[in-house]
């Protein structure tokens, strides 16, 4: 993980970082692939959460297609994430763009790369994040821990 800040006083604060989590399932490409692109799947394992009160989830997995997600972690303030399908190529990579606010400010703005590699029986998934944390509300450390507790909940839901 890297991360910079920019140091004017005058001017909001921004960092920029990026992260890399490697992971193998048991479960083909063709099978992790699905679990990221049906809108049901991605619902359960990455949005449902007893903790969480979804008040919006659309989801148009295609290039060009978009996310959008609020919700609201245990009473406490809305977020929402606005995605966009950049790249899909199916059961090997998907590229996508997204913006996330706390209420009406935003919290950062990232470059996501999720990769599906054959390993033996199962798929080697490369997961890599850049960037841009506005005004100390997160950092690329906070959104690591975020995304392997995520990659984390997918390998439960593959289970079964």
């Amino acid at each position: 993980m890297t991360e910079l800040a920019a140091s004017n006083s005058n001017l909001p604060s921004i960092a920029h970082g990026s992260f890399r989590i490697e992971r193998t399932y048991p479960q083909t490409p063709a099978q992790v692939f699905h679990a990221f692109a049906d809108k049901e799947m991605v619902r359960l394992w990455r949005i449902e959460d007893p903790h969480c009160v979804v008040h919006e989830f659309s989801f148009d997995f295609r290039v060009g297609g978009s996310e959008v997600s609020r919700f609201s972690f245990g009473g406490g303030p809305e977020i929402r994430l606005d995605a966009q399908f950049q790249e899909i190529v199916p059961s090997q990579r998907i590229v996508f763009t997204y913006r996330m606010a706390m209420g009406a400010s935003p919290m950062s703005v990232s470059l996501t790369t999720v990769e599906l590699h054959p390993s033996g029986k199962g798929t080697r998934l490369v997961f890599v994040e850049h960037g841009a944390f506005f005004d100390g509300v997160d950092s690329a450390k906070g959104r690591e821990e975020g995304a392997r507790g995520l990659l984390e909940k997918l390998a439960a839901f593959l289970q079964g």
